[in-house]
Order: structure tokens, then C-alpha cells, then sequence
């Protein structure tokens, strides 16, 4: 072979071995994050053992929702629709402290509860009322009425509902930051407590 042919073979060699260095074969180093660890906790016992978030709710009626589209594909239903009568009792699905009382467009009145562990966030909207005398700050325990089954915010009149929402919250995250964890396995089986 010439000169001129070992220089391309070299070259072709060092092509395909720098090519070949970029890929990479079998498991190596890959990271994946365990997106059911909340799940997990939950079925383990943990303070996340969450009881129905309406008084005497039953789980057969219970709709898996989640993941659904919403505003015409714009953004997906993270939460769950437990459709109710106007003034139904809501209640504390977890024992935790009021983190935010918020009345907003799309929501209308609605309540954030932060577990007294930290770890969970729960969302409830749109509700027709707060219980009397609940405040931002205020612990509450599981099971205690909190609010009542409404159609505030974008809901429309009549379609009272609990739009209700579980967050798996880090260090630092504000009552509206959190993962949101679908609460259709965490509620599935489960009775209201009151």
C-alpha cells in the first residue's frame, strides 16, 4: 500500500474511532429519577397517607382525570375532579398548616395546605367558602373541614366540583411550586375518614 493509502486509512480509522467515542454501549452512568417515589412513600405510610378530600366521598365515584387536556391541548389536568353538590363539606386529606388562602381567575377561592412533614402540597379549588375562621398559618388536622364544594373562578355556574391537587415539595418551594403527583392511586381504595 502507498504512503497516500496508509495516511487515508489512518485518517478513516481515527474518523470512525472518534465517532464511535461518542456513543455510548450498555448502562454506564444513566441517572433516572424515581418519579413514583411519592407514590411509593405514600403506600409505605408515610405523612402523605392522604383520606378522601370530601366528606363522605365515594371511591367508586372517584374519575381518573389526570393527564387530560385542558384549554384545547394548551396544558394538562394535574389534579383530580371530584364532582359534588354546592357546600359539601372539604376536608383536610392530610394533617398540615394553611399555607396560602387565594382567590384567582381560574381557581377562584382556593387553599394550599402544606404537610407538617414539608413534603406535600395540596391544592383545593374552586371552592364556594372557607370554613369559618380559617386563616393563612393555621395548623389543621386530617379530617377537619376546610372549605366547601364550589364553582368559583373559571368553573362555570353549576359545575360545582374539588379540583384537588398533590405536590411533592422541596426544600424552599413556595405554595405553588412543588411535582405534581397524580392523587388517582393515592385516594383509589381509600374512605373518608368523617
Amino acid at each position: 500500500m502507498s504512503r497516500f493509502g496508509w495516511v487515508m486509512l489512518t485518517l478513516i480509522v481515527a474518523a470512525v474511532g472518534g465517532f464511535l467515542s461518542m456513543l455510548s454501549f450498555g448502562p454506564g452512568e444513566v441517572v433516572v429519577p424515581d418519579i413514583a417515589a411519592p407514590a411509593k412513600q405514600a403506600a409505605a405510610g408515610s405523612a402523605a397517607s392522604l383520606i378522601m378530600p370530601i366528606a363522605h366521598y365515594p371511591v367508586a365515584s372517584l374519575h381518573h382525570d389526570w393527564g387530560d387536556p385542558r384549554e384545547g391541548g394548551k396544558r394538562r389536568h394535574q389534579g383530580l375532579d371530584l364532582i359534588a353538590p354546592a357546600g359539601t363539606p372539604v376536608v383536610a386529606a392530610l394533617p398540615g398548616t394553611i399555607e396560602k388562602l387565594f382567590d384567582s381567575d381560574r381557581g377562584g377561592h382556593t387553599l394550599y395546605i402544606r404537610s407538617r412533614d414539608g413534603r406535600w402540597g395540596l391544592y383545593y379549588a374552586p371552592l364556594k367558602g372557607y370554613a369559618p375562621g380559617l386563616a393563612e398559618g393555621q395548623r389543621v388536622d386530617q379530617g377537619q373541614i376546610v372549605g366547601y364544594v364550589g364553582d368559583s373562578g373559571n368553573a362555570g355556574a353549576g359545575n360545582t366540583h374539588l379540583h384537588f391537587a398533590v405536590s411533592w415539595m422541596r426544600a424552599g418551594d413556595k405554595w405553588w411550586q412543588g411535582e405534581p403527583v397524580d392523587p388517582y392511586p393515592l385516594l383509589a381504595g381509600k374512605t373518608a375518614s368523617r
